[in-house]
């Protein structure tokens, strides 16, 4: 695998407040990164605009809206994410049979629209899911989210470190598995996320593509930082991350 196969595996996630911030952020890391994440809190604030930041760095676009409502309204909201650009685009498989194939018809209509589905967010454990009546464990609610949603059309799913393996041997090869609440190898959690896990760990369990946030964004040095989760990534690929 080179080294710029790796790179394009690896999303920042853009958790800032501004598009300022977002920019300054992005910036520095854009040497190591081949994706940038934009979520609820800088699209509600900024718009399109964030989306457009992707572009003028030369990076894919992950717009993380997580949608999920009536079928119509989803698949509005996905032509108009298509109609933005973007590579990549969230829904929660959690939304039904009917929201899923909606979702998927009009992302395969745009083209070049990758729409995953949010099997179970690495925020929650067996015991949160229990309070929302849902009885399985995270990796069996994982795996039958993910049947419903790749049974729809969708392209991929989003999953934990923890479901990884699973949801590979399950789906096979072609199916685009993103893993969130990475941590780099020696970095605690200390944070929301519940179900995290290492680049290195993710490789080799056949993710697609690494979303990394907080170990970027809050690092002293972040350049340096996107730099060491690549070299990470590298090395558990057995590439070289220097272009």
């Amino acid at each position: 695998m080179s080294a710029s196969s790796v790179r394009s595996r690896l999303a920042f996630a853009l958790d800032y407040p501004t598009l300022a911030d977002a920019r300054r952020g992005a910036e520095l890391a854009r040497e190591s990164v081949g994706v940038l994440k934009v979520g609820l809190e800088l699209f509600v604030r900024e718009g399109p605009p964030a989306v457009l930041l992707g572009r003028e760095l030369g990076c894919d676009v992950f717009l993380d809206l997580k949608l999920h409502d009536i079928p119509e309204t989803v698949e509005r909201a996905v032509a108009s994410a298509a109609e933005l650009g973007v590579r990549f685009l969230t829904v929660h498989a959690s939304g039904g049979p009917r929201m899923l194939e909606a979702a998927a018809r009009r992302a395969q209509s745009a083209g070049g629209l990758t729409l995953l589905a949010i099997t179970v967010l690495t925020s929650l454990d067996a015991r949160d899911l229990q309070a929302t009546g849902v009885s399985r464990e995270p990796l069996a609610q994982a795996l039958e989210l993910g049947r419903l949603a790749l049974g729809a059309g969708v392209s991929g799913l989003v999953c934990s470190t923890a479901e990884l393996e699973a949801l590979r041997r399950e789906f096979g090869p072609e199916v685009v598995l993103v893993t969130p609440g990475i941590r780099p190898a020696g970095q605690a959690g200390g944070d929301d996320q519940k179900r995290v896990g290492t680049p290195a760990e993710a490789i080799r369990r056949g993710a697609s593509l690494l979303v990394v946030g907080r170990p970027i964004r809050d690092a002293a040095d972040p350049r340096a930082a996107a730099r060491a989760v690549l070299e990470e990534m590298a090395e558990a690929s057995g590439a070289r991350a220097t272009p």
